[in-house]
C-alpha cells in the first residue's frame, strides 16, 4: 500500500519556493546582463512552477510535468539562470515520496536526456561535465524522495502495528472482565437459587431452618453485589483491577463454605508450596475452583466434592472431583470456555472428564509456576 508523504503544509511550500524563485531570479538577472530581462511572462513562469507543487497530494502526476514545463520554457526563452530549477527539484522529490516511482524516474530520465542534448548542441566539452553533474543530481533527488517514501511507510506500518496491539490489549482486557463478571454472577446466583429452593422447602417442613437459609442468601447476594460493583467501576474508569482486589488462594475456603451452604459436602486439601504462587496464577486457580463448584452445585447432582491444591515440580495442580453425573454430552458453556481461556493464557493445561474412581467428574488444571514456587515440595 502506498502512503503519501505528509510534510510541511502545501501552502507554505508553494509560497516559500515562489519567493525564492522570483527573488533569486531577479537578483541573478541583474548580475547577468547578457540574458533576456525579466518580464511578466518570466514572472508567470517563475510562479507556475511553485504553483504546480500545490497538486502534490491531490494530483501528484500533474505536479512534475507542469513544473518541468515551466522551467524548460523559462530557460528556452533565454532568461537569466537562477533558482528556477528549485520547483523541479522539489517536484521530483515529492513525486517519488508520493509513491509515483515510475513518473519520478521517467521525469529524471527526461531531464538527463535534455541535459546531454543541450551539451551536444553547445559543442563545449565542459558542458558534458555539467550535464553529468546535473544528471547525478536528478538521480539523487529521486532517491531522496524514495527514502522519504520508505520512511513514511515504515512510520505508518509502525503506527498500524501499535494501534493493532492496543486494540488487541483492549479486547483481551474486555474478555478478562467478561470472564470475571460471568464467574462472579454465575457462582453467586447459583448459590442463591439453591438456597432459595431449600428455603421454600424448609419454610413448610422445618421452619427453624428457614432463617439460616435466608441469611445465607443475603450473604451471597451481598458478596456478589460488591464484586459486581467493583467490576463495573473498573469498566467506568477504564482502569485495571488493583492487586488487592484480585481473588487469591486465601479466599478458596470461602468458596468451599458457600458450596457447603448450598448442600454440597466439600473437602479441601491445600498442600505446601503455594505461598509463592504469583497473583495471576492464584486468580486463575480461584476462578477455576469457583466455576467448577458452581457447575457441581447447578448441574451434576453430586453430594460430595473434593478440592485439591498442590505445587510441585514448577506447576500448580488444581483438582476438583465430585461424585455427580458430570458434564456428559452437554455442550460447553461460557464458564468452561472461560476456564480454558484462563489456563491457556498462562500456558497451562486443563482436563475435563470422568474421575479416576470411575464415578463422578474431574476438573484438573495444571498451571506453570516460577522456579521458586516449583521447588517447594508437593
Amino acid at each position: 500500500m502506498q502512503h503519501r508523504f505528509r510534510g510541511p503544509p502545501t501552502a507554505v511550500i508553494v509560497v516559500v519556493v515562489a519567493v525564492i524563485q522570483v527573488a533569486g531570479s531577479a537578483f541573478a538577472s541583474s548580475r547577468q546582463p547578457g540574458h533576456v530581462p525579466l518580464d511578466p511572462l518570466a514572472l508567470a513562469l517563475l510562479l507556475l512552477g511553485p504553483a504546480a507543487l500545490a497538486f502534490r497530494r491531490r494530483a501528484p502526476l500533474v505536479m512534475l510535468p507542469v513544473a518541468a514545463g515551466a522551467t524548460a520554457a523559462y530557460l528556452a526563452m533565454g532568461y537569466a539562470w537562477g533558482p528556477v530549477v528549485l520547483s523541479v527539484a522539489l517536484a521530483l522529490i515529492l513525486t517519488a515520496a508520493a509513491g509515483k516511482r515510475a513518473a519520478a524516474w521517467l521525469g529524471a530520465a527526461a531531464g538527463i536526456l535534455a541535459l546531454f542534448l543541450a551539451a551536444a548542441r553547445s559543442g563545449d566539452e565542459t558542458a558534458f561535465v555539467r550535464a553529468f553533474a546535473g544528471s547525478s543530481w536528478l538521480a539523487i533527488l529521486v532517491l531522496i524522495g524514495e527514502g522519504v517514501r520508505f520512511r513514511g511507510e515504515r512510520l505508518a506500518e509502525r503506527r498500524r502495528q501499535e494501534a493493532a496491539a492496543e486494540q488487541a490489549a483492549r479486547d483481551e482486557y474486555r474478555l478478562a472482565l467478561a470472564r470475571d463478571i460471568h464467574d462472579v454472577v454465575a457462582h453467586s446466583l447459583s448459590l442463591i437459587n439453591v438456597r432459595a429452593s431449600v428455603a421454600l422447602h424448609l419454610g413448610e417442613k422445618d421452619p427453624a431452618q428457614f432463617r439460616p437459609a435466608l441469611e445465607t442468601i443475603k450473604a451471597a447476594s451481598r458478596e456478589s453485589l460488591a464484586e459486581v460493583r467493583q467490576l463495573l467501576g473498573v469498566l467506568r474508569e477504564d482502569a485495571p483491577l488493583s492487586p488487592t482486589s484480585r481473588p487469591s488462594l486465601d479466599r478458596v475456603p470461602e468458596l468451599v463454605d458457600n458450596a457447603r451452604r448450598a448442600g454440597l459436602e466439600v473437602r479441601l486439601q491445600a498442600g505446601p508450596g503455594t505461598e509463592h504462587v504469583p497473583a495471576a496464577v492464584q486468580e486463575t486457580a480461584y476462578r477455576i475452583i469457583q466455576e467448577a463448584l458452581t457447575n457441581v452445585v447447578r448441574h451434576s447432582g453430586a453430594r460430595t466434592a473434593q478440592v485439591s491444591i498442590h505445587a510441585a515440580k514448577g506447576e500448580l495442580l488444581v483438582t476438583i472431583d465430585d461424585d455427580g453425573a458430570g458434564a456428559g454430552t452437554l455442550p460447553e458453556g461460557n464458564g468452561i470456555t472461560g476456564m480454558r481461556e484462563r489456563v491457556a493464557a498462562l500456558g497451562g493445561r486443563l482436563g475435563l472428564g470422568p474421575a479416576p474412581s470411575g464415578t463422578g467428574w474431574r476438573v484438573r488444571a495444571v498451571l506453570p509456576l516460577p522456579a521458586r514456587a516449583g521447588q517447594e515440595p508437593g
